[in-house]
């Protein structure tokens, strides 16, 4: 590893990034070093899988296991004094752990990475994106959900929201485009006033010039209008790659394989061409806001 690789490692702020930023190296040099997950957990001591888990960022290495790995490897000096601050940097909480049990793990491991993304692509058939809510609108949408926690719950989603919403003007400048669906704008959440304050704030966030909003037309073709929602997010480093992230009923898949980002990333490149563009989608939101005086 580069002088100038050890820096990058060094500084990378994320913790939920750098466990997996961690775990790319250690696969690395893994691989160089010509052994299976098998062969390093039998000479440590470990599981072939615990070893897998730890290459793909699901769990956390102690600071002390990354040194036993890194002597298996034959890595010393500098390079390894790096690796081992990242896995300490790594075990460090970001802000969402404060709200500790009343996230589930998958979705802080999701706030980690959009913590730290530079791009995002993001599609939503049904609501408008939680970082483009207002405080009443999603209050209106957590309340609306299937099944609904207690109020305090909820107050702290809602917190956990709004918090994640600093991201729209964070120093890195990151760049965001959303693909919202008209049929989204027009689902009536909470009272009218509501509804006219949150598209009155999407219009407003649209106009940021780190911002795109394009609404897909309730007229668009079928095919081209996926059911679930997705956001694709890129990293700067080339190392970290590109994440998609889909939610479901009871959790949450993160696909990173080239064959399904590119899928994701064809999908996201017709919605975009079957939506309207940014001038004709905030006339639209503003026209649908007026709708609702």
């Amino acid at each position: 590893m580069s002088e100038r690789k050890v820096r990058l490692l060094s500084g990378t702020p994320n913790p939920t990034v750098k466990r997996k930023r961690l775990g790319i190296e250690l696969r690395a040099l893994r691989e160089q070093a010509g052994l299976t997950c098998e062969q390093v957990g039998e000479r440590l001591g470990y599981s072939g899988p615990r070893i897998s888990r730890i290459e793909t960022g699901k769990i956390s290495a102690k600071p002390g296991d990354v040194h036993e790995l890194l002597e298996v490897y034959g890595v010393t000096g500098a390079e390894a004094t790096a690796l081992v601050q990242l896995a300490r940097d790594a075990r460090k909480k970001g802000w969402w752990h404060t709200y500790g049990m009343n996230l589930p793990e998958w979705f802080q491991v999701y706030v980690g990475f959009e913590a730290e993304a530079v791009t995002f692509g993001d599609f939503q058939p049904l609501y408008i994106p939680g970082l483009l809510q207002t405080e009443d609108y999603a209050l209106a949408v957590l309340q609306a959900s299937p099944t609904p926690g207690m109020p305090e719950e909820i107050d702290r989603q809602v917190a956990v929201r709004l918090e994640r919403q600093g991201i729209l003007t964070a120093d890195h400048q990151p760049e965001f485009w959303f693909v919202i669906s008209e049929t989204a704008l027009r689902v009536r959440l909470g009272s009218d006033d509501v509804m006219r304050g949150e598209l009155l704030h999407l219009a407003e966030v649209a106009s940021r010039p780190n911002v795109t909003v394009q609404i897909l037309p309730a007229t668009a073709a079928a095919h081209v209008n996926p059911v679930t929602g997705f956001r694709i997010l890129g990293f700067a480093d080339p190392k970290d790659p590109t994440i998609v992230y889909v939610e479901h009923l009871t959790g949450a898949l993160f696909l990173e394989r080239e064959d399904e980002v590119r899928r994701y990333r064809l999908v996201f490149d017709h919605l975009r061409a079957e939506a309207l563009g940014k001038s004709a989608s905030l006339d639209l939101i503003r026209r649908i806001a007026d709708e609702m005086s």
